[in-house]
């Protein structure tokens, strides 16, 4: 097992931890996940329906 640094060392198992921030098209909050690890800034939809729905607020 590797040392990792950073602000995800804090993580162990608790989603408290973890940078989130609105969705910009209904307003619920994301929570980071690590699929969005290299983009997290470009990401703005919850999800595709979100998405396809566009910045609708």
């Amino acid at each position: 097992m590797g040392d990792k640094s950073g602000a995800k060392r804090d993580f162990a198992g608790n989603k408290s931890f973890l940078p989130s921030k609105p969705c910009v098209a209904c307003g619920r909050p994301m929570t980071w996940r690590k699929k969005w690890e290299k983009n997290w800034e470009q990401v703005k939809y919850c999800s595709d329906a979100c998405r396809k729905k566009g910045d609708a607020r």
